[in-house]
């Protein structure tokens, strides 16, 4: 049974204008953004887009270059203050738990409440275990349990202190595939319980989906677009991050009377004006594909099973390049060569190619 206990207080936490580099190398570029009190918000980005660096900059392990950090609208770090860690009232979770093996469950849990009287401490640390559902786990050993108990374990050393703000590193990258959705549901209801403002570093767009009530998409140390999931989907801001949330076919293109031609049918261009070269994301999801309904002729190049779709590769007149596609499995008939594709509009986003 977990109880719900909650932080203190709720924080804002906000970024201003953070700059950082590294051995000369600029990995935070000029980001602004926040986290508004309650919220999940999910850093977003592949490998070296700044995420860790940011989460770090936050908890006060690494330092800024120049920018501000604020929590409730006070400077916690930037030219005048950088208040260290243990002040921040920001608590930390590791990608790898970060767990000493040999303390127990229970002393591992305690270990950031070293302000506090040790019964203090012992009863607010089986309040965390409690939060987590592993209260009966108390005198094990790390070793002794399953990664997504230990994670859970970490989760509750997090929220022991109760935390305004807690800062979570890739958490569930080193759980066993099957077990994570489960292990995110759960965490989920935990913080939504704890109601602690809470940031997670993910590179996985799906569980950024899951998870965030806001989404943060970072490329190259700048922020690229933050909102809901639905708003980074369906209006996405370049082509970057129409790429990062779904599979896409990409094509040139050139704006003529408000439309685009692509192998896959002409196209509206929105605002663009006469003669703007585009680039055209279709994504796979919005292929139509049929034995003879569509417009288009194609063939059939490959065809992979996936249990609920199947992932086709065909070849389309107009392009060198094969056209890919998600159908539903059994909606094509074995062995079928010949077909006619057509583009989904809502599936079909056009974009200015700065190239």
């Amino acid at each position: 049974m977990r109880t719900a206990s909650a932080v203190t207080f709720a924080a804002k936490l906000s970024f201003e204008n953070i700059h950082h580099s590294y051995h000369g190398k600029e990995t935070i570029r000029g980001i602004s953004m926040s986290a508004e009190p309650g919220e999940v918000l999910c850093l977003l980005g592949p490998s070296g887009s700044g995420k860790t660096t940011l989460l770090r900059i936050a908890a006060g392990i690494e330092a800024q270059g120049k920018g501000r950090v604020l929590l409730n609208d006070q400077e916690i770090a930037g030219p005048k203050v950088f208040l260290p860690p243990e002040r921040r009232g920001v608590g930390l979770m590791f990608q790898d738990f970060a767990l000493f093996p040999h303390m127990s469950v229970l002393d591992n849990v305690r270990f950031g409440l070293t302000a506090l009287p040790k019964a203090e401490a012992v009863a607010e640390a089986h309040l965390a275990l409690e939060r987590v559902g592993l209260a009966h786990y108390a005198e094990k050993f790390p070793h002794a349990l399953s990664g997504g108990e230990q994670q859970r374990v970490a989760l509750a050393r997090a929220l022991a202190p109760r935390p305004a703000v807690l800062l979570m590193d890739e958490p569930f990258s080193g759980l066993d595939s099957r077990l994570k959705d489960s292990i995110r549901a759960d965490t989920l209801s935990i913080l939504r319980h704890s109601r602690a403002t809470t940031i997670v570093v993910t590179h996985d767009a799906e569980e950024a989906m899951r998870m965030g009530d806001r989404i943060a998409l970072l490329r190259d140390g700048k922020l690229v677009q933050v909102g809901t999931a639905e708003e980074l989907y369906l209006r996405p801001a370049d082509l970057f991050a129409a790429g990062f949330f779904s599979e896409i076919n990409v094509f040139p293109g050139k704006v003529a009377a408000g439309r685009v031609e692509t192998p896959l049918g002409n196209v509206p261009a929105g605002r663009l004006s006469d003669g703007t070269k585009v680039r055209i994301a279709v994504r796979l999801s919005g292929v139509a594909v049929s034995p003879a309904d569509g417009n288009i002729p194609a063939r059939v190049l490959s065809r992979r099973f996936l249990g609920v779709v199947e992932l086709l590769e065909l070849a389309v007149p107009g392009t060198d390049q094969p056209v890919r596609a998600r159908v539903r499995a059994g909606q094509l008939p074995g062995g079928l060569r010949e077909v006619t594709v057509s583009a989904i509009e809502r599936d079909i986003l056009v974009f200015e190619n700065h190239g």
